[in-house]
Protein backbone atom coordinates (compact mmCIF):
# COMPACT_ATOMS: atom_id res chain seq x y z
CA UNK A 1 0.00 0.00 0.00
CA UNK A 2 1.28 3.26 -0.73
CA UNK A 3 2.25 5.50 2.32
CA UNK A 4 -0.51 8.08 3.88
CA UNK A 5 -0.96 11.05 5.86
CA UNK A 6 -1.42 10.46 9.58
CA UNK A 7 -4.70 8.26 9.78
CA UNK A 8 -5.77 9.27 13.42
CA UNK A 9 -5.78 13.32 12.09
CA UNK A 10 -7.33 11.79 9.66
CA UNK A 11 -10.07 10.45 11.24
CA UNK A 12 -10.47 13.13 13.87
CA UNK A 13 -11.58 15.31 10.73
CA UNK A 14 -13.44 13.37 9.01
CA UNK A 15 -15.58 12.67 12.56
CA UNK A 16 -16.08 16.61 13.28
CA UNK A 17 -17.24 16.89 9.30
CA UNK A 18 -19.74 14.02 9.86
CA UNK A 19 -21.05 15.34 13.15
CA UNK A 20 -21.09 19.04 11.96
CA UNK A 21 -23.52 17.80 9.68
CA UNK A 22 -21.50 17.84 6.28
CA UNK A 23 -23.23 16.12 3.27
CA UNK A 24 -21.02 12.50 3.04
CA UNK A 25 -23.47 10.71 1.37
CA UNK A 26 -23.30 11.96 -2.23
CA UNK A 27 -22.20 9.08 -3.36
CA UNK A 28 -24.26 6.79 -1.36
CA UNK A 29 -27.26 8.78 -3.53
CA UNK A 30 -25.53 7.69 -6.62
CA UNK A 31 -25.20 4.21 -5.25
CA UNK A 32 -28.83 3.93 -4.74
CA UNK A 33 -29.99 5.28 -8.27
CA UNK A 34 -28.10 2.35 -9.92
CA UNK A 35 -28.60 -0.69 -7.56
CA UNK A 36 -31.82 -2.71 -7.25
CA UNK A 37 -33.98 -2.27 -4.56
CA UNK A 38 -32.87 -3.83 -1.32
CA UNK A 39 -28.99 -4.59 -2.49
CA UNK A 40 -26.17 -6.17 -1.31
CA UNK A 41 -23.44 -3.55 -1.76
CA UNK A 42 -19.95 -3.66 -0.45
CA UNK A 43 -18.13 -0.32 0.02
CA UNK A 44 -13.91 -0.85 -0.32
CA UNK A 45 -12.41 1.43 1.94
CA UNK A 46 -14.99 2.77 3.97
CA UNK A 47 -13.27 5.15 6.20
CA UNK A 48 -16.10 6.63 8.79
CA UNK A 49 -18.63 4.76 7.12
CA UNK A 50 -21.20 6.99 6.02
CA UNK A 51 -21.78 5.65 2.64
CA UNK A 52 -22.62 2.51 4.11
CA UNK A 53 -25.21 3.76 7.18
CA UNK A 54 -27.04 6.16 4.29
CA UNK A 55 -27.26 2.77 2.08
CA UNK A 56 -28.81 1.30 5.03
CA UNK A 57 -31.28 3.98 5.52
CA UNK A 58 -32.65 3.81 1.81
CA UNK A 59 -32.91 -0.46 2.33
CA UNK A 60 -30.28 -1.90 1.36
CA UNK A 61 -27.69 -4.83 2.64
CA UNK A 62 -24.84 -2.59 2.63
CA UNK A 63 -21.29 -3.54 4.43
CA UNK A 64 -17.86 -1.87 4.23
CA UNK A 65 -14.33 -2.86 5.03
CA UNK A 66 -11.61 -0.75 5.48
CA UNK A 67 -7.78 -1.60 6.63
CA UNK A 68 -7.60 1.43 9.08
CA UNK A 69 -8.23 0.40 12.49
CA UNK A 70 -8.17 4.48 13.41
CA UNK A 71 -10.92 5.74 10.75
CA UNK A 72 -13.10 1.95 11.59
CA UNK A 73 -13.51 2.68 15.32
CA UNK A 74 -15.09 5.86 13.75
CA UNK A 75 -17.29 4.13 11.94
CA UNK A 76 -18.38 1.67 14.61
CA UNK A 77 -18.86 5.22 17.27
CA UNK A 78 -21.28 6.61 14.78
CA UNK A 79 -23.08 3.45 13.09
CA UNK A 80 -23.88 0.03 13.70
CA UNK A 81 -20.74 -2.08 14.41
CA UNK A 82 -21.77 -4.95 12.46
CA UNK A 83 -21.89 -3.03 9.04
CA UNK A 84 -18.14 -3.14 9.12
CA UNK A 85 -14.96 -5.14 8.60
CA UNK A 86 -11.40 -4.59 9.45
CA UNK A 87 -10.30 -5.80 5.60
CA UNK A 88 -8.18 -4.17 3.04
CA UNK A 89 -9.15 -4.27 -0.61
CA UNK A 90 -6.51 -7.11 -1.47
CA UNK A 91 -7.78 -9.40 1.24
CA UNK A 92 -11.24 -9.60 -0.51
CA UNK A 93 -12.21 -13.14 -1.85
CA UNK A 94 -15.16 -15.48 -1.61
CA UNK A 95 -13.37 -17.49 1.35
CA UNK A 96 -12.83 -14.15 3.06
CA UNK A 97 -16.37 -13.45 2.83
CA UNK A 98 -17.57 -16.37 4.69
CA UNK A 99 -15.05 -16.13 6.99
CA UNK A 100 -16.26 -12.46 8.03
CA UNK A 101 -19.99 -13.33 8.05
CA UNK A 102 -20.62 -11.48 4.34
CA UNK A 103 -22.30 -11.91 1.42
CA UNK A 104 -20.64 -14.18 -0.88
CA UNK A 105 -21.60 -12.07 -3.69
CA UNK A 106 -22.90 -8.61 -4.38
CA UNK A 107 -25.35 -6.69 -6.41
CA UNK A 108 -22.94 -3.48 -6.54
CA UNK A 109 -19.59 -3.11 -5.10
CA UNK A 110 -18.20 0.57 -4.56
CA UNK A 111 -14.84 2.43 -4.25
CA UNK A 112 -14.87 6.03 -3.61
CA UNK A 113 -12.78 8.63 -1.65
CA UNK A 114 -9.75 8.07 -3.45
CA UNK A 115 -9.10 4.57 -2.28
CA UNK A 116 -6.94 3.48 -5.37
CA UNK A 117 -4.93 6.67 -4.94
CA UNK A 118 -3.41 4.70 -2.17
CA UNK A 119 -2.80 1.34 -3.71
CA UNK A 120 0.18 0.03 -5.94
CA UNK A 121 -1.11 -0.57 -9.54
CA UNK A 122 -0.37 -4.49 -8.46
CA UNK A 123 -2.69 -3.90 -5.20
CA UNK A 124 -5.34 -2.15 -7.96
CA UNK A 125 -5.47 -4.66 -9.78
CA UNK A 126 -5.79 -7.61 -7.41
CA UNK A 127 -8.95 -5.63 -6.58
CA UNK A 128 -10.18 -5.67 -9.68
CA UNK A 129 -10.33 -9.37 -10.01
CA UNK A 130 -11.65 -9.83 -6.40
CA UNK A 131 -14.81 -7.48 -7.64
CA UNK A 132 -14.72 -9.65 -10.50
CA UNK A 133 -15.29 -12.51 -8.51
CA UNK A 134 -17.48 -10.96 -6.18
CA UNK A 135 -20.12 -9.44 -8.19
CA UNK A 136 -23.09 -11.23 -9.25
CA UNK A 137 -23.44 -11.32 -12.73
CA UNK A 138 -24.52 -8.18 -14.61
CA UNK A 139 -23.48 -6.21 -11.87
CA UNK A 140 -21.78 -3.23 -11.15
CA UNK A 141 -18.08 -1.48 -9.91
CA UNK A 142 -17.89 2.04 -9.45
CA UNK A 143 -15.56 3.99 -8.50
CA UNK A 144 -15.16 7.75 -7.66
CA UNK A 145 -11.16 8.82 -7.48
CA UNK A 146 -8.88 11.76 -8.54
CA UNK A 147 -8.25 11.97 -11.72
CA UNK A 148 -5.36 13.08 -12.33
CA UNK A 149 -3.02 11.09 -9.78
CA UNK A 150 -2.39 7.20 -9.05
CA UNK A 151 -5.20 4.95 -9.75
CA UNK A 152 -6.75 7.76 -11.83
CA UNK A 153 -8.70 6.29 -15.06
CA UNK A 154 -6.12 5.00 -16.91
CA UNK A 155 -5.35 2.73 -14.36
CA UNK A 156 -8.23 1.58 -13.64
CA UNK A 157 -8.93 1.04 -17.23
CA UNK A 158 -5.90 -0.99 -17.22
CA UNK A 159 -6.60 -3.11 -14.15
CA UNK A 160 -10.40 -3.89 -15.19
CA UNK A 161 -8.47 -5.28 -18.78
CA UNK A 162 -7.33 -8.17 -17.12
CA UNK A 163 -10.94 -9.08 -15.90
CA UNK A 164 -14.38 -9.46 -17.02
CA UNK A 165 -15.23 -6.48 -16.20
CA UNK A 166 -16.10 -3.75 -19.21
CA UNK A 167 -16.21 0.26 -18.58
CA UNK A 168 -19.78 1.12 -19.29
CA UNK A 169 -19.83 4.51 -18.28
CA UNK A 170 -17.60 7.36 -16.67
CA UNK A 171 -19.09 10.65 -15.46
CA UNK A 172 -17.17 13.78 -14.29
CA UNK A 173 -18.35 13.87 -10.86
CA UNK A 174 -21.54 12.13 -8.50
CA UNK A 175 -24.12 14.46 -10.15
CA UNK A 176 -23.52 13.10 -14.14
CA UNK A 177 -21.44 15.80 -15.04
CA UNK A 178 -19.67 15.03 -18.44
CA UNK A 179 -16.16 13.56 -18.08
CA UNK A 180 -13.49 15.26 -20.38
CA UNK A 181 -9.26 15.12 -19.58
CA UNK A 182 -9.58 18.02 -17.79
CA UNK A 183 -12.06 16.82 -15.04
CA UNK A 184 -10.51 16.71 -11.52
CA UNK A 185 -12.81 13.85 -10.32
CA UNK A 186 -13.82 10.53 -12.06
CA UNK A 187 -16.50 8.44 -11.19
CA UNK A 188 -16.43 5.05 -13.84
CA UNK A 189 -18.39 1.97 -13.64
CA UNK A 190 -17.56 -1.26 -14.96
CA UNK A 191 -20.39 -4.03 -15.56
CA UNK A 192 -19.78 -7.59 -14.86
CA UNK A 193 -20.52 -9.93 -17.40
CA UNK A 194 -24.02 -11.99 -17.26
CA UNK A 195 -27.76 -10.57 -16.82
CA UNK A 196 -28.23 -8.65 -14.00
CA UNK A 197 -30.94 -8.98 -11.65
CA UNK A 198 -34.45 -6.90 -12.87
CA UNK A 199 -34.68 -3.70 -11.00
CA UNK A 200 -38.09 -3.64 -8.70
CA UNK A 201 -40.03 -0.25 -8.35
CA UNK A 202 -41.56 1.78 -11.48
CA UNK A 203 -39.00 0.86 -14.16
CA UNK A 204 -40.81 0.82 -17.49
CA UNK A 205 -44.58 0.42 -15.57
CA UNK A 206 -45.17 4.74 -16.70
CA UNK A 207 -44.02 3.64 -20.59
CA UNK A 208 -47.06 4.68 -23.17
CA UNK A 209 -47.96 1.46 -25.48
CA UNK A 210 -47.05 1.79 -29.25
CA UNK A 211 -49.29 3.97 -31.24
Amino acid sequence: MVHSPDLSDYAAKMRRLAQTGVDLEVDARFIDMLAPRGASILDIGCGIGSAVAALRTAGHRAFGVDPTPEVLQVATDLFDAAWFRQLSATDLSPGTMTDHRLPKNFDLILMSGNVPAFLTRAELSRAFAAADELLAPGSRLVVGTTTHRRGGPADLDHCAAGTSLRLEHRYGDWHLGAFDSESPWSVSIYLAQGNRRTADGPDGIHVLPPE
